[in-house]
């Protein structure tokens, strides 16, 4: 059986999906954009800012569905451009300093909305 998470802490979805599906003891977190829930605008700045930003998304979709980053197994980092790849590493690291999911990073031609980072996560119980 499968449950939808939503949480207003996050951005809703820009199209047809869920920000997150709890199946069993996993939960898949759609990619996440440095979208502000509050604005529903990509924040302001370089992929720092949007990493981070993206990872607060995750935090809070995380923690409506009752799991945190210890739980995550593996994320999945798209870069519209792979220059950025360490930039967004930095800041990567701040929120998994501990127990750090397995992750794959590439860079995409385009992300939507202009986005410079999405980032897709998967967290088991």
């Amino acid at each position: 059986m499968k449950k939808i998470i939503r949480t207003p802490n996050a951005p809703a979805a820009i199209g047809p999906y869920s920000q997150a599906v709890e199946a069993g003891n996993t939960l898949y977190v759609s990619g996440q954009l440095g979208i502000d829930p509050k604005t529903g605008k990509l924040v302001e700045g370089d992929v720092k800012a949007q990493t981070r930003q993206a990872l607060k998304n995750i935090e809070a979709i995380l923690q409506a569905a009752g799991y945190s980053f210890i739980e995550v197994v593996k994320s999945t980092c798209l870069l519209s451009d792979i220059a950025d790849f360490k930039a967004m590493n930095e800041v990567y690291a701040e929120f998994y300093f501990e127990h750090q999911p397995a992750r794959a990073a590439f860079a995409i031609k385009d992300l939507p909305l202009g986005a410079l980072i999405e980032i897709e996560t998967i967290a088991a119980k």
